[in-house]
């Protein structure tokens, strides 16, 4: 870890800590008659899906930013504030959980799933913002090009792929999850650089 970016690199740990612990605070102890207990757990499925799908998601998030920084050496005034940003967006993620896991099962779990989805769209930007800033800037390690290349090329997918799981919302809210899934799984990989190498993590 640079001495230059450590206390963002350990803030930005802390905050990300805080935000996953936040997740369990939507599982509650079901109430009801006695006798009914194994039925009541069950009716909270969605709570629990939503539960580890954004404990997956916020970890893929904190490896990612944890490869970014690998390659930031240096740090200016506007990346600690795109940094700040990244963190706002990261600390709403158990408010859309909660949201999804409340209402997937009513009427109103496409707007739900459209705020789940639309969080993620934001997030997808702010990295990019992010991560082109410390490019242009100049903030990276020399050494690491050819992977800060790799890096590059895999996130300008993301804030398009993720428009269009918001966008696929109005279609069919679990496909729309699953393609959320699906760039968690993409983003959890490794960048690969042009040679074909995997980017070092």
């Amino acid at each position: 870890m640079s001495s230059e970016t450590a206390r963002v690199e350990a803030f930005s740990d802390g905050v990300f800590a805080i935000a996953i612990t936040l997740l369990i605070l939507n599982l509650k102890v079901p109430s009801g008659p006695a006798g009914h207990l194994g039925m009541a757990l069950a009716r909270q499925w969605p709570t629990y899906a939503a539960f580890l799908i954004s404990f997956g998601f916020i970890g893929i998030m904190w490896v990612n930013h944890h490869r970014l920084f690998n390659h930031i050496r240096r740090s200016d005034n506007r990346l600690l504030f795109l940094n700040l940003l990244l963190l706002l967006a990261v600390t709403v993620v158990p408010f859309p959980t909660a949201l999804l896991a409340a209402h997937y099962g009513t009427a109103d779990r496409t707007m739900a799933a459209a705020v789940f989805n639309g969080t993620y769209v934001a997030l997808a930007v702010f990295f990019n913002v992010l991560w082109h800033h410390a490019v242009r800037a100049g903030l990276l390690d020399a050494a690491t090009q050819e992977s800060a290349d790799g890096i590059s090329r895999q996130y300008a997918v993301g804030p398009i792929a993720y428009l269009v799981c918001f966008g696929l919302t109005w279609v069919s809210v679990p496909a729309s999850l699953t393609l959320n899934i699906a760039l968690a799984v993409f983003f959890a990989i490794p960048a690969r650089t042009a040679s074909g190498r995997t980017a070092h993590a």
